[in-house]
């Protein structure tokens, strides 16, 4: 492949750039000096990792591998690669912090669930290696073994929990066999909601899956049993599971942030309804992860509006940093409208070799951009991978995924508003859905040509999604062709105002006391409602709590408000203590209060002086009733003496 090293040396600028023609062979001694020197290293090649790191010899970090050959180099467009491989060449400098594991530990307790013999053979294979029960569902004529070398039973799993090492299934018609079963299994008598514990289960049903997302289940397999080869697989698999595993903890979580809940009133459920795994539990007025069950698909992190929620695998801001480092090193390299491409190493990583080495490769504008999971980027990369300058932007999907993409879609439908609105024509933002490499050539090549930001955004921010988000929104807005000051979003947008039938309102000022942003304001001086839409995340707990049932959420962006002041939706007169002056309620509601009581309740005759301690304080009330002995319970009606547990008794008694 070709090197433009004047192209790098423009895109990575204070960087001491060396090319070779064969540094993994007769000029390996060169790699051995720079890997002595201090200072970080980057080798543009993953081929010989293994290799350069072997001959590091004692220094064991500092050093960066990156693909510039199936990426880049290794294309029709190879030739015009120099810009995209300053690009890959920048992102790869940005470091990412470490993350933390969760162990899952494994004693090989196996449970196989099929129909037939094909489960007792599995169990067969594995009996060597796992602790093996085997449990038939509605088993039909099968012959036993002569020779019993581990159990085998009948059931029917009803439900299933847990996780590799810890799963718990519950089963209907269970029943050993009877010892006497001679040409066939005759079974005792069977019982419903027998429990079962295993660390494996290996599912050769042909059934319905026993988990959602099944394939992102640790410790469950599952294959065709009438696919020989299918069966293998799982079995070695299976075989091989045995000790501890440790994984990602794809998702740190702030209870403190949580919009869920308050008061057991149910507000923002986003990442209750995306986990495609149900690793997300409700959690009183917060939700809990499972971070054993949380497959780390990152659709929580990116729906979630303030933050919470934040994946790992790397932080948001460390996925900022990258792209910001990508697209300017593009930009100064000489390179023009950036098609991005985000894939997954699973998926997209072989697609793109294939098509390097069996195609045409991918165009020299196409930037590929690895995350661990397409769905974990959410609404901040997209937009600001605009503002530094991007033209379009296409994620890279599997023909069937292996889980729901609704949340990936919430955000592509969200950023391809506010890039409409803001002025970017054409389609700007979409998905690749193919596993074909050939494909993949062809739909990269019939995006057509869009033009950029005049002058792309430089900006570097840390901190949590939400404030990601509101600066490259400000930037976009700053640097885009048309500037609008209110888009429209689609409902479930994590950005918004509210709208408040005012005549309704009666300022009990509930909807202040859930909102958990402080979007929603009151002041201890008098009867007010205030909104700041800056602060407002569409949790909808104002809405679900409003005793009057008059706030609506409008979901918009208003990129004023991170400048407005709040907005008076609000106020009334206050009402003044009679007695010390202090204000202490709404005069409005003190007066419907006091029409209504008045000559129509018995504790409050016409005319009385009783009345008087309605338009008193809470102090003044008190001492007002005890200067006139005030006696709560007099001039009460007589009504009929309350019914005792004697009562009761004595009634049933006398039914019966």
């Amino acid at each position: 492949m070709r090197l433009d090293a004047a192209a790098i040396g423009r895109g990575c600028r204070n960087r001491d750039i060396r090319m070779f023609r064969h540094l993994c062979g007769t000029e390996l001694e060169h790699f051995r000096n720079a890997a002595r020197a201090e200072g970080p290293l980057t080798v543009a090649c993953t081929q010989q990792a293994a290799l350069f790191t072997e001959e590091a010899g004692e220094r064991t970090d500092g050093i960066e591998f990156v693909n510039v050959r199936e990426t880049a180099g290794w294309s029709r467009e190879g030739a015009a690669a120099g810009p995209k491989m300053a690009a890959l060449l920048a992102a790869s400098a940005v470091p990412a912090p470490d993350y933390r594991f969760v162990t899952l530990t494994s004693n090989g307790v196996i449970l196989i669930y099929g129909c037939d013999e094909a489960a007792i053979e599995a169990g067969t294979l594995l009996a060597d290696h796992l602790d093996v029960t085997v449990m038939l569902k509605a088993p039909g004529d099968i012959t036993p073994p002569a020779t019993t070398t581990f159990p085998i039973v009948k059931g029917t799993i009803r439900n299933a929990r847990g996780h590799l090492g810890a799963f718990e299934l519950t089963v209907d018609d269970y029943a050993p066999p009877r010892p006497s079963s001679r040409d066939r299994f005759v079974f005792e008598t069977s019982r419903d909601g027998a429990t079962s514990r295993c660390d494996l289960v290996l599912d050769l049903s042909g059934g319905a899956p026993l988990f959602p997302a099944h394939d992102l289940r640790d410790g469950y397999l599952r294959a065709d049993p009438g696919d020989p080869a299918a069966l293998l697989r799982a079995v070695l698999k299976a075989r091989d599971l045995v000790g501890s595993f440790d994984k990602p903890k794809y998702v740190n979580f702030t209870d403190a942030l949580c919009a869920h809940s308050r008061s057991n009133i149910t507000g923002c459920h986003r990442c209750l309804d995306l986990c495609p795994t149900g690793a997300i539990t409700p959690a009183g007025d917060h939700v809990s992860v499972n971070a054993e069950v949380c497959a780390g698909c990152g659709q929580c992190a990116a729906a979630c509006p303030t933050g919470a929620a934040a994946y790992t695998l790397p932080p948001a801001d460390t996925q900022l940093h990258q792209l910001r480092a990508m697209l300017l090193a593009y930009h100064d390299a000489g390179g023009t409208r950036p098609l991005l491409l985000f894939h997954d190493s699973q998926h997209g990583g072989p697609l793109i070799d294939a098509l390097a080495r069996h195609g045409d490769g991918l165009p020299a504008n196409v930037l590929p951009f690895a995350a661990n999971e397409v769905t974990q980027l959410g609404l901040e990369a997209v937009v600001a991978a605009f503002a530094h300058g991007a033209a379009a932007v296409r994620f890279l999907l599997r023909t069937k995924p292996r889980h729901d993409l609704t949340g990936l879609s919430r955000t592509i439908t969200m950023a391809q508003a506010i890039l409409a609105g803001l002025g970017f024509a054409g389609r700007r933002v979409a998905t690749i859905e193919t596993d074909d490499p050939d494909a993949l050539d062809e739909q990269l090549r019939a995006v057509e040509p869009l033009a950029t930001v005049s002058q792309p955004a430089t900006f570097r921010t840390v901190g949590k999604r939400r404030d990601l988000l509101r600066f490259a929104l400000s930037e976009l807005h700053r640097v885009a062709p048309s500037p609008t000051d209110v888009i429209a979003l689609p409902q479930g947008a994590p950005l918004g105002a509210i709208t408040v039938n005012t005549d309704g309102c009666t300022l009990c000022l509930s909807c202040v006391s859930v909102c958990p942003t402080g979007a929603l304001r009151d002041d201890p001086e008098r009867p007010v409602l205030k909104f700041v839409e800056d602060a407002c995340v569409q949790c909808g707990l104002c809405q679900s709590t409003c005793p009057e049932k008059v706030i609506t959420l409008k979901p918009q962006i208003d990129f004023r408000a991170s400048r407005a002041q709040a907005q008076l939706i609000k106020e009334e007169e206050p009402a003044l203590c009679i007695r010390c002056g202090k204000p202490f309620g709404i005069k409005s509601t003190i007066t419907r209060i006091a029409a209504k009581l008045e000559g129509r309740h018995w504790m409050y005759p016409a005319g009385d002086k009783r009345l008087e301690a309605l338009w008193m304080c809470a102090d003044c009330r008190v001492i007002t009733m005890s200067e006139q002995q005030f006696d709560p319970f007099a001039g009460v009606p007589e009504r009929a003496p309350p019914r005792t547990t004697d009562d009761y008794l004595r009634q049933r008694d006398n039914k019966s």
